[in-house]
């Protein structure tokens, strides 16, 4: 009789330590956080996590966030990473359709900023809007009003003055398109399709990506003559910042309607073997230790409503109040055909 209880106590401690799953694995020396390229975090950051968990975080960077969310699905079944940060709202559905992410409600949540959360297998960690930039002494030059919308972009005198990035190639230049498709959707009188078609008879020029529109065509970027760019709202303090000296006014500026505004999301990977510390990963990335640190290193808003912004965020951009959005089935649904109807409007 003692040996049969014996028995039954064993199973039901060993069905109790599976059901922990996680609290049962050992401590990893490190975790593995994939990520696009663009992610940057002052040094000594993810130091504060290792000193925090004991684990230490090695970061794999992986292309631009397409290439990044297409790289963990084909790795789903023997992922790379344990925790992936990076998937924006215009490739969100794809990764989540995937299965690439497990459930997880991080600590800190009810501290982000309103509209952000959308799935409970993602954390929301930062936030840009793509907007209309414009220079300042070029506009002048060219007697120019600053647009008040993006129906001014086709009227005459704007002729030849803005360069955007090709939607295909650039995540912006997506951006700028989803932003058209919601100010000019299907069906309406005046649809996307008519915008553009508008845009490229009045000499609008595309651009590969953002560094040749910035740096190369748009004026306020040195070389160019363009007075309007398709880049960010933090792109006027972002010059600020860079330029040696610091000028006390920034030389662009941003056009606040048709704004569209891409979120950034962490998830804890399917598969991975370190649960419980990636929890902890997305958890940190939430802390006002994260959150107050992106601004400067990847010139984006954090997430956390009460993170504070650097003074140049302050002083020289604004937050769009109503910037667009699609919902991440819709563009995942439709972004292929919308860029293909695109290529064929710009190439007529």
């Amino acid at each position: 009789m003692r040996k049969s209880r014996i028995i039954t106590t064993a199973i039901v401690l060993s069905v109790l330590l599976a059901a922990c799953g996680g609290d049962s694995q050992e401590k990893p020396e490190s975790i593995v956080l994939l990520t696009h390229d663009s992610f940057a975090l002052s040094e000594g950051v993810l130091e504060q996590f290792e000193l925090d968990t004991g684990v230490a975080v090695q970061v794999l960077r992986a292309g631009d966030a397409g290439t990044m969310v297409s790289q963990a699905i084909l790795t789903k079944d023997s992922p790379v990473a344990d925790v992936m940060y990076g998937v924006d709202n215009t490739f969100l559905s794809r990764a989540l359709s995937a299965g690439i992410f497990l459930p997880y409600e991080a600590a800190g949540s009810d501290m982000l900023v309103p509209g952000l959360a959308v799935d409970e297998h993602v954390t929301p960690i930062d936030f840009g809007d793509v907007c209309l930039n414009y220079d300042k002494a070029a506009l002048a030059a060219a007697n120019l009003a600053v647009p008040t919308g993006l129906s001014d972009l086709v009227d005459e005198p704007y002729r030849g003055q803005l360069v955007v990035e090709n939607p295909a190639t650039s995540s912006p230049g997506l951006a700028f398109l989803l932003a058209t498709i919601a100010a000019f959707p299907d069906g309406s009188a005046y649809s996307w399709r008519d915008f553009w078609a508008d845009l490229r008879d009045n000499d609008v020029l595309v651009a590969r990506d953002w560094d040749t529109a910035y740096w190369s065509e748009f004026a306020g970027g040195g070389s160019g003559t363009r007075s309007l760019v398709v880049s960010y709202a933090s792109s006027p303090p972002a010059g600020v910042i860079f330029s040696d000296p610091p000028p006390e006014v920034a030389p662009t500026g941003v056009v606040p309607a048709g704004c569209f505004r891409q979120i950034e999301y962490a998830g804890v990977l399917t598969g991975t073997e370190a649960e419980p510390w990636a929890r902890q990963l997305i958890d940190f990335m939430l802390t006002k230790t994260f959150q107050e640190d992106m601004p400067l290193n990847m010139f984006v808003f954090p997430a956390r409503a009460d993170a504070a912004l650097p003074d140049a965020f302050v002083e020289h951009t604004e937050i769009p109040a109503a910037p667009a959005s699609l919902a991440p089935e819709i563009i995942d649904a439709d972004r292929e055909r919308w860029i293909e109807e695109w290529t064929e409007i710009m190439r007529s």
